[in-house]
């Protein structure tokens, strides 16, 4: 086995353990992901119809994270705050 191909196979040994190791925190921020871009999605949408477009917070980063990690009591928590805030 020559140089190159121990590197290789020592590095690729590496990032296998390293998947096994970060499996739970890699699919949590996975699912963090996806649920960040659906409430992105749908404030993104929910802002096109004019009369909601008001009351509605804006649809960026912030929110849709927030929205993503706390579900739907994530969306009233911007509604109120738009709310105060506005």
């Amino acid at each position: 086995m020559t140089a190159p191909q121990a590197l290789w196979l020592g590095g690729g040994f590496f990032a296998l353990m390293l998947l096994i190791l970060l499996r739970r925190p890699l699919g949590r921020l996975l699912r963090l992901g996806g649920r960040s871009a659906l409430a992105l999605a749908a404030l993104a949408a929910l802002g096109q119809i004019p009369s909601l477009a008001v009351i509605l917070p804006g649809a960026n980063l912030v929110n849709a994270l927030i929205m993503g990690i706390l579900g739907l009591p994530g969306f009233g928590l911007l509604l109120m705050m738009q709310w105060v805030l506005v």
